[in-house]
């Protein structure tokens, strides 16, 4: 598949991405033990812990992006694996939450450089024919940290602390620099122009007003005008972007990307699947702990089901798409976490693993590893391989969108319940509203097949022209 010399370069990569989309959920199942360090703040100032990192990332993915093309790929990636490592130990040493948070958006934006230029130097291994396989062993790599995050965050907290989930990251991260110092070859500098970085700094300021809006809409009041400030600032500096994009030559979004239906399609199905993704994650590890009493241990070995689960139905997937098409998978996908989902809803004040939480698991599993990839290669399918980069690295940037409206949603629905009798009713709505919004990402996947069979008509003009 790729040569011997390739096998170094690729594997780097592929761990880097690893560590990168490790935070993503390996924090979340510690997210109960920071809460009790600091103990004086709310779980919605708490929050920012997880959506600060998924803010930063969302908005500055596709510019480092563009950042890698023009100063080289494995100068970017690099320079991120070192701007990650560094900000993971400042978050391992944090004395308060203030800095915690802050240290979280540094993090974040080491991952954001890490993501597309560790995809790139996979890709650069690939001739054309043969990347679909390169974004395939890149997809295991980040698929691997989601499912080892949970079980292995829950570990380091019970051996120590949540401050060794973060520490953790620092020999990974420094054997990743030496090993691509000696070991990575740097590509030859592609697109001269610089990226659009205000242009992320605002769809950034954009997110993070929006999602404080959801966070603190219920003590504001939804019609407060601090809560009505949040959303039209965030509305206003949204719409800036997208003007931004018409005109800038490297913007955050290209407008040509979304000319494919397809593009727009799957980049729309991925931001709703990956609320309900993000929202039951997060959720778990709440309702486990808070309701059932289960240690931080406990409750990663109790979900690690469902990340096994997506493992292993994430490769036959995208050969079933391949074959019956996107939409014949997706759709089940999304029908079996919405059914997951509901059966998670149903789980009493008495913990039962074996007759509910396994296969709620199970099935939102399965319904991870059948949708949330088959989406991605759905949204990039018709877009041309000289932009399948951009294009990628944009649909992980809706994913991440989605993480952190689902987070903040979930977040919200769930506040700080009094009681017991509480918490089971807010449960119950965060676990509706994970099964609403994989719905609806099926319902906007049905339209798949409409989609791609004209984006296939119209790659096929200039053959026949």
């Amino acid at each position: 598949m790729y040569g011997r010399g390739h096998r170094a370069p690729v594997l780097i990569a592929c761990a880097g991405a690893f560590l990168a989309f490790l935070d993503t959920t390996i924090v979340n199942i510690a997210f109960p033990d920071i809460s009790e360090s600091f103990a004086d703040s709310g779980r919605d100032a708490l929050s920012w812990v997880l959506d600060g990192y998924f803010v930063v990332i969302a908005a500055l993915l596709v510019p480092a992006g563009g950042l890698a093309d023009r100063f080289g790929h494995k100068r970017i990636f690099l320079t991120g694996i070192g701007v990650f490592t560094l900000s993971s130990l400042l978050c391992a040493v944090a004395p308060s939450l203030e800095a915690l948070i802050a240290a979280r958006l540094l993090q974040g934006v080491g991952a954001a450089m890490i993501a597309p230029s560790s995809l790139a130097i996979v890709l650069d291994r690939f001739p054309v024919e043969r990347r679909a396989a390169g974004v395939g062993l890149w997809g295991a790599a980040a698929a691997a940290a989601a499912a080892t995050g949970p079980t292995l965050g829950g570990l380091l907290v019970e051996v120590a602390d949540w401050r060794l989930v973060f520490l953790v990251n620092l020999p990974l991260g420094a054997a990743i620099v030496l090993l691509g110092r000696k070991r990575l070859t740097e590509t030859a500098l592609g697109d001269s122009r610089l990226p659009d970085i205000p242009g992320g700094v605002m769809l950034a300021l954009g997110l993070a007003l929006i999602t404080l809006g959801i966070i603190e809409g219920n003590d504001w009041g939804w019609g407060a005008p601090a809560t009505l400030a949040c959303f039209a600032g965030g509305a206003a500096l949204m719409a800036g972007v997208g003007l931004r994009s018409r005109s800038h030559p490297r913007p955050v979004l290209e407008p040509e990307l979304f000319a494919h239906r397809s593009f727009g399609i799957g980049n729309l199905g991925t931001l709703l699947f990956a609320m309900a993704f993000f929202s039951v994650i997060l959720g778990n590890v709440l309702f486990l702990t808070s309701i059932w009493g289960y240690s931080v241990l406990s409750a990663g070995l109790a979900s690690l089901p469902g990340p096994i689960c997506s493992t292993i139905f994430a490769g036959p997937a995208g050969r079933l798409a391949d074959r019956l098409g996107h939409r014949a998978v997706i759709v089940p996908g999304t029908v079996l976490f919405a059914i997951g989902a509901l059966v998670l809803r149903s789980a009493g004040p008495s913990p039962d693993w074996v007759g509910v939480w396994l296969p709620g698991g199970i099935l939102t599993g399965t319904g991870i590893g059948l949708a949330f990839p088959t989406l991605g290669s759905a949204a990039v399918r018709d877009v041309p391989h000289d932009r399948f980069a951009t294009a990628s690295a944009v649909n992980a940037a809706f994913r991440q969108v989605g993480a952190v409206l689902g987070t903040a949603l979930l977040v919200t629905i769930v506040g700080e319940p009094p009681n017991l009798a509480d918490a089971l009713a807010s449960a119950d709505r965060a676990y509706v509203f994970a099964a609403v919004a994989a719905g609806v990402s099926g319902i906007v996947a049905f339209s798949l097949g409409a989609a791609q069979r004209s984006g296939e008509a119209v790659a096929a003009e200039p053959a026949r022209a």
